[in-house]
């Protein structure tokens, strides 16, 4: 008997709903990016003095390409149609959430100060 049976919670044909949650996650992943490309900044917090992006997806989330990577992670969930693929985007979620975006906040807040915490304010971390 396998570690981790499967059980599906998402039946065919259901299950190629997934599909378009992945498009939509890969469609907000280059959005985000070109919007950084025009900024002609990067979403990475090493080198350059990081640039406090409010346009575009970055209006309505202060995380656009996690919610991306996120939503792309539920759509391969969904596509699979079992409980355990579902653990993956509960994991990646649970780790940025806690641990990865803390750390890159208070790094935001070292550099750009109160910009950033007025940011912070109006634009939620998710959704």
């Amino acid at each position: 008997m396998p570690l981790f049976p499967l059980v599906i919670i998402v039946p065919k044909p259901y299950t190629y709903l997934g599909i378009a949650l992945m498009l939509l996650g890969l469609a907000l992943s280059t959005w985000t990016s070109m919007t950084f490309r025009r900024a002609g900044t990067s979403y990475q917090l090493k080198g350059e003095s990081p640039v406090l992006m409010s346009s575009g997806p970055s209006r309505i989330s202060r995380n656009p390409m996690y919610v991306s990577m996120l939503v792309w992670l539920i759509g391969l969930a969904v596509l699979l149609g079992s409980l355990t693929a579902l653990l993956f985007p509960i994991l990646f979620f649970l780790m940025t959430n806690f641990l990865i975006i803390p750390v890159e906040e208070r790094r935001m807040e070292q550099v750009l100060g109160e910009r950033f915490v007025e940011y912070k304010r109006r634009v939620r971390r998710w959704l």
